[in-house]
């Protein structure tokens, strides 16, 4: 146990934590490198270029006549999928501290960081790309000490390209973190941090030990769900999985027994033994809370179980995930997915097409809200189809986050002003170091939701980063915006939204709606409304044949007759026509600008 070392990288986005990955396992001899971020293995990592699941490997390091075994886990930098980051940092002892050497310390930098601090991690320090031109190595030295208050001498300079710097990482990964304490003669503790679904396998589990060993064919139960299970295959994560007989405390492994079902492995549980059961779970393990929320629908109505199997086998590849099913007027039966922002939704919409080739449609994105009724009564909605009669409602509070944004002083105006307009407050701000300054604002997560991430990027011509947590619940002028059609509301079109920006808002949709929806042999209203008032409209034209054709010269009453009698066809067909909505109309809601 004394030669184990768990450990895993964090950094901001694209500071080059997979590009060391490679690095560090190119020096252990673990394997040969053929390809850039060997460990990102999905298709969507590599044409994107970013880490989407954390990695686990095991590598071998040989010093002084000593064999040293170094567990690394690379984890994501996007701020969707800090979830994956805070389970692997539950799953090791210390952690490598990534800044890029261009760049700078950066919000998600800091936020890692801290979460890395709060499970008691030692940190490494590294300066990347210290090859590159415009490389500040000295500066962003003075930024790391003013940040976790360590001696210049702590800090590693390295270089994932060239594999400068990568020995002294090494060396630094043995000599400073601690190895894993546990008493292996007792009962066996392991916890479950990642999980992926095989379909010849089953289920896959992966776990750390924390106390206790484990055999190849025992008899093990998972505490919180009180599911029993033998453990046909027990090993290590190279490259490959690799079998082993038995595992003891400190290692990082996989199980596999045969589990069919999803519901029966749950991230943060607890592995031990029929036979010696251990007295409690292992605790500190949060459940993730989603941030955006929206509908998922099958496009062919038959295909919903399978949208549901594909989800369950999704989730356990991706534990931030959570779904239930609802139903909508417009488009079936679905289900309300929640997920951690936007990137992390588009990512989920991508692996249904391409892993499980299901094609769904996603309507509006939206938060959670609290109603409360003028009994006091509160309940939690998601959409705003769910939302009572405004008759009973007292009040709606809605989710507020406190957002931290590090950017150049010369962006500090257009970002204070797109901040302002998304009905944001600033909290204060801070000059971090030379000519960077850290914004905290407090903004409705709802303003956020659609495109705040791309306009900030955009302002800053990319210099900019972000990272938010949710603060709480504040009170808020809300209005349940309707669209209909023809009289009717389509519900997968209603949106919850700020009393000042619907009637807007509405305007825009009804225009928009205008252009997409094909013309049909009747009029066809579309109308924006709040409660019962209609805030907007816009009229598509029918499609119609000239019936007066045929008549020329002759009595107008004649004319008058055709015309009439087309009037009332055309009313006839509106009351039993009904207007079909198309795919286009749900994503462009989504680009409205």
């Amino acid at each position: 146990m004394n030669n184990i070392r768990n450990f895993c990288i964090i950094a901001h986005i694209d500071h080059g934590k997979s590009t060391i990955a490679d690095r560090l396992l190119e020096k252990t001899n673990t394997i040969q490198i053929t390809e850039g971020q060997m460990l990102d293995d999905m298709d969507l990592e590599k044409e994107r270029g970013i880490t989407i699941k954390s990695h686990a490997i095991q590598m071998e390091y040989e010093r002084d006549g000593q064999k040293y075994i170094l567990n690394l886990i690379d984890t994501p930098g996007h701020v969707d999928f800090s979830y994956e980051v805070s389970r692997s940092i539950a799953a090791c002892e210390g952690a490598l501290l990534v800044v890029d050497a261009t760049q700078g310390v950066q919000a998600q930098t800091i936020s890692n960081l801290y979460m890395a601090i709060d499970h008691d991690l030692e940190i490494i320090p590294v300066i990347n790309k210290i090859d590159m031109p415009a490389a500040m190595p000295d500066e962003v030295e003075d930024e790391i000490i003013e940040l976790i208050g360590c001696d210049r001498s702590d800090i590693l300079r390295a270089s994932g390209k060239t594999g400068e710097g990568v020995q002294e990482i090494l060396d630094a990964v043995v000599d400073r973190i601690p190895h894993p304490v546990g008493d292996s003669e007792a009962p066996l503790q392991a916890l479950i941090f990642d999980s992926v679904f095989n379909s010849f396998r089953g289920i896959i589990a992966y776990y750390k030990i924390l106390n206790g060993s484990i055999k190849k064919g025992d008899k093990v139960k998972f505490f919180n769900t009180g599911m029993e299970y033998d453990a046909d295959e027990i090993g290590v994560l190279k490259m490959d999985m690799v079998p082993r007989k038995e595992m003891s405390t400190g290692e990082v492994g996989y199980i596999i027994s045969g589990i069919k079902d999803a519901k029966e492995v749950k991230v943060g549980d607890t592995i031990t033994q029929v036979a010696a059961p251990c007295a409690k779970a292992i605790e500190g393990f949060q459940e993730v809370k989603p941030m955006v929320f929206a509908g998922v629908y099958p496009i062919d109505p038959t295909d919903y179980e399978n949208l549901r199997a594909s989800l369950e086998k999704l989730q356990l590849n991706d534990a931030s995930l959570t779904f239930m099913p609802e139903s909508s007027v417009a488009l079936g039966f679905g289900f309300r997915c929640g997920f951690l922002g936007l990137l992390h939704m588009e990512i989920v919409q991508e692996r249904l097409d391409r892993e499980f080739d299901m094609d769904v449609i996603t309507t509006v994105p939206n938060v959670s809200y609290m109603v409360y009724d003028k009994q006091g009564g509160a309940k939690e909605v998601h959409n705003p189809s769910g939302l009572p009669d405004i008759t009973f409602i007292d009040h709606i509070e809605e989710p507020y986050i406190k957002a931290t944004i590090i950017t150049d002083a010369n962006y500090i105006g257009p970002i204070m002003k797109l901040c302002l307009d998304k009905r944001g407050e600033l909290v204060k701000q801070e000059y971090v170091s030379g000519n960077r300054v850290e914004l905290h604002f407090s903004i409705p997560l709802g303003e956020i939701v659609i495109d705040f991430y791309d306009k900030l990027k955009s302002i800053s011509k990319g210099y900019a980063s972000f990272d938010y947590h949710v603060d709480s619940f504040r009170l808020s002028r809300l209005a349940k915006l309707d669209i209909l059609l023809n009289g009717e509301p389509v519900d997968a079109l209603s949106t919850l939204t700020h009393y000042d920006n619907a009637v807007p808002f509405g305007r825009r949709m009804c225009e928009k709606l205008k252009e997409l929806i094909p013309r049909q042999q009747f009029d066809i209203a579309i109308q924006a409304a709040i409660g019962g008032k209609i805030v907007a409209r816009e009229t598509i034209k029918c499609v119609r044949k000239d019936v007066t054709a045929k008549c020329y010269g002759g009595d107008v009453s004649r004319k008058r007759k055709l015309l009439e009698k087309q009037k009332k066809g055309k009313k006839r067909m509106k009351q039993i026509g009904n207007v079909e909505v198309p795919q286009k109309a749900f994503l462009a809601v989504l680009k409205l600008d």
